[in-house]
């Protein structure tokens, strides 16, 4: 999900850097295999004869015991994925799928023992957050093989939104979907969801932003890749691919946030894209940003540029963050337009606010229940009984408790692509925790 924030333009900067791949665990996810052990089998028969004259032989002899070999059959993942993730790994540890060392002045973190001993002390949070990440992995590659021109966006987003809450095993505030599923088509470049009763459907010819989230007790896996049925938009969508693997490599503790801005921009400008015999310039969305993420809070404060700017706030340990670009054939640069179907409670609104309406007191409490301060659309709310949610959910945003985010779009006719990852700067090596074989 996209943080909203007005950026500057920039200047070359450094290429990228190799990333460290664990081969084992950069795989496809291994399902457990339970199964008996061949036992030990007593092979040695003794067949001894004793004889003699007048003497009768006497045979003993010692009996084979074959054990039957019996394994458990795996458990595998059904098409479409209904099998929790839970039921796929083994004691319900997750796979890191990509992990580097940092660089520079930070190497010493690698195999410093107090940041090792901090790593360890953190071990349940990361491993919610690669629970996460693989439910999100499974999902997505679904939705890649199955999204096709001509389906409805709320058959879209149902697709997701069910595979994401049938492998988290949905559970209240414990686990489900981390926020609204993004599905912007063309110049709207992000926080499109359809609202109840949207009969859009997606095209061949369009460019599909799908951005959706995961979280495990409030803290979110946040990733995002663009969908096209046409070959020509190959080179936008490398270009913004491109620019977010930049910012990944480049992000690390220590690290000014205005210094990836500026080696985002440098990767994604250096693209074109041929259109309908024209060509066109990608631009970085300037007023688009990556940003950190904290426990139930998607946007924790800090943003990431994916331009030049002169934010000189660093990076630090334990921090995790949404690495995110947008690329565009338009002007760059997007407003709020059409109708909103995103909302999140303010993290900071009172907890006892005075409101007039009983229809917004009602609301809230139902809010407070089902999403906290984690996003939520106006079908969440018909999903959790809210079906006359009209008239309270205008109060609750007018009295400030709950903020509106409205489709962010550019000039008419462009075309914008997203890419994004959540990273985690764990004290001894950066994690790409979303990392997947497909982006």
């Amino acid at each position: 999900m996209t943080a909203v924030e007005l950026a500057t333009e920039s200047n070359l900067s450094e290429g990228l850097k190799q990333v460290n791949i664990t081969q084992a665990e950069a795989s496809e996810p291994k399902t457990p295999t339970e199964q008996n052990g061949e036992e030990g089998e007593n092979d040695d028969d003794d067949d001894n004869e004793e004889g003699g004259e007048g003497g009768e032989g006497e045979e003993k002899k010692k009996k084979k015991k074959k054990r039957n070999n019996k394994k458990k059959k795996k458990t595998k993942q059904t098409e479409p994925p209904t099998v929790p993730v839970a039921k796929l790994f083994k004691d319900n540890i997750f796979p890191i799928i990509e992990e580097v060392d940092y660089k520079d002045d930070n190497l010493w973190r690698t195999t410093n023992e107090e940041k090792r001993y901090l790593e360890r002390e953190n071990f349940n949070d990361y491993n919610n957050m690669r629970k996460a990440s693989e439910v999100h992995r499974q999902v997505r590659q679904y939705a890649q093989r199955n999204i096709k021109p001509g389906m409805s966006m709320i058959e879209i987003c149902d697709m997701i939104e069910n595979g994401t809450r049938a492998l988290i095993e949905e559970n209240g505030m414990e686990a489900g979907v981390g926020f609204p599923t993004g599905c912007s088509l063309n110049e709207v470049a992000a926080h499109y969801t359809p609202n109840p009763g949207d009969k859009l459907t997606i095209k061949e010819k369009d460019v599909c932003k799908i951005d959706f989230g995961v979280h495990v007790n409030g803290q979110i896996i946040d990733s995002a890749f663009t969908l096209t049925f046409d070959p020509k938009y190959d080179r936008l969508l490398a270009a913004v691919k491109d620019a977010t693997n930049t910012g990944v490599r480049e992000a690390g503790i220590d690290v000014r946030l205005c210094d990836i801005g500026e080696a985002i921009q440098e990767v994604m400008e250096s693209y074109e894209v041929e259109l309908n015999g024209k060509t066109y310039p990608v631009k970085c969305i300037r007023n688009l940003n990556g940003h950190s993420i904290g426990p139930g809070q998607i946007h924790a404060g800090k943003t990431v540029p994916i331009v030049k700017n002169a934010d000189e706030t660093k990076m630090e340990e334990g921090e995790y963050f949404a690495i995110e670009t947008f690329g565009s054939t338009g002007r760059g640069y997007v407003f709020e337009d059409g109708q909103c179907s995103h909302y999140m409670k303010d993290f900071d609104a009172p907890k006892n606010p005075n409101l007039k309406l009983n229809a917004s007191k009602s609301l809230l409490a139902s809010i407070d229940k089902h999403f906290g301060t984690l996003p939520f659309c106006r079908r969440y709310l018909d999903r959790v009984g809210e079906t006359k949610h009209l008239l309270g959910l205008k109060g609750l945003v007018d009295a400030g408790i709950v903020n509106p985010y409205p489709p962010l779009v550019d000039s008419r006719n462009a075309y914008t692509a997203q890419y994004e990852h959540t990273i985690v700067l764990r004290p001894t090596k950066k994690e790409v925790l979303s990392r997947g074989d497909d982006y």
